[in-house]
């Protein structure tokens, strides 16, 4: 019985013979780190000497916080948990002078390795593992004992000959499901395309975006902020879960007859052929590398001016009425 979580530690996730890194502490490296000690396995946790998220680490009980460039040399696989906008420049300075042969890279997302922004050597092991949920899901999925949070996983680079056995040793004590329907093969190249593509234009930029809009039609024909918000945005959770479980069609066919023939009526007039036309270029300045070598570039000042930039992308109206719905 692990104290942590009161659940059993089976023999079958003790067995795992690589040592891991985890370097960054955000929600999903927190998450892996966690799942991964509890499990049974070696892990510890690499971040600047100056990390905030040094003191988090030490709160949830990791003695082993090293600076990544120890970690990386001390650790027989190591999970790239932090920004990916600092994956170019730490691989560089903290990691690339560090590596042993067969060591093995683990990474959340494809977009580094296949923009060539990390270039890692011959002799490692290079894999992917990509969640399909935050960090806080992994976690809550895997104390309650589902452990059921499926992934995209990939291979680029098997110089041990034993790169999906590690990956899949990995994905398990972390708390992933390697059937085949929850852990789907894919490339490092389609992940980070499709997932580039799927935040940008449509999960969180063309979403707000849509909402925003929506919101701001109905308050400035006089309707209240709180009506407002209740109608194009409190309710989306159910239309998701809805196309999540039975399709788009299924969807139409569970809603009223008001909601669907207005949707024929008005949802192409919106998501037109200009919308879609754009919807190209962003993918295509995805597919070059340049949205990869621009977020690559960006130092602590343009976080900072990003910040104030998706502040200004809602309004106080809007902000309100979801801090009260939305408890």
């Amino acid at each position: 019985m692990n104290q942590a979580t009161g659940r059993k530690t089976s023999s079958k996730r003790a067995v795992i013979q690589d040592r891991y890194a985890i370097l960054g502490y955000g929600s999903q490296g927190s998450a892996l780190a966690k799942n991964l000690r509890d499990s049974g396995c070696l892990a510890i946790v690499g971040l600047p000497v100056g990390s905030k998220s040094r003191r988090r680490a030490k709160a949830d009980g990791f003695t082993d916080i090293l600076s990544v460039s120890k970690a990386a040399a001390s650790a027989t696989a190591l999970v790239f948990a932090f920004p990916d906008h600092l994956h170019e420049r730490v691989f560089k300075k903290d990691i690339a002078p560090n590596l042993k042969s067969s060591q093995a890279l683990i990474f959340l997302h494809g977009m580094s390795v296949h923009f060539k922004l990390v270039r890692p050597p011959a002799n490692v092991d290079v894999m992917m593992l990509a969640p399909h949920g935050p960090g806080l899901a992994v976690r809550e999925k895997f104390i309650s004992g589902k452990s059921d949070m499926s992934c995209f996983w990939a291979i680029d680079q098997d110089f041990s000959g034993k790169a999906k056995t590690r990956l899949f040793a990995f994905a398990r004590a972390a708390g992933f499901k390697t059937g085949k329907k929850t852990a789907l093969g894919t490339t490092f190249g389609a992940e980070a395309i499709g997932d580039l593509f799927g935040e940008q234009a449509v999960l969180c930029g063309g979403l707000t975006e849509l909402i925003n809009a929506g919101f701001t039609t109905l308050t400035g024909s006089g309707l209240s902020a709180d009506s407002a918000y209740l109608e194009v945005c409190y309710q989306l959770d159910l239309i998701v879960d809805l196309i999540k479980r039975f399709g788009i069609e299924g969807m139409y066919n569970r809603i009223s007859v008001a909601a669907a023939y207005g949707s024929a009526k008005t949802g192409a007039k919106i998501i037109n052929g200009s919308v879609k036309k754009r919807m190209k270029t962003a993918l295509k300045e995805i597919e070059s590398g340049r949205f990869a070598r621009e977020l690559s570039a960006l130092t602590d000042k343009d976080i900072s001016k990003l910040r104030k930039t998706l502040t200004g992308m809602s309004s106080e109206k809007f902000e309100k009425a979801a801090r009260k719905f939305g408890k």
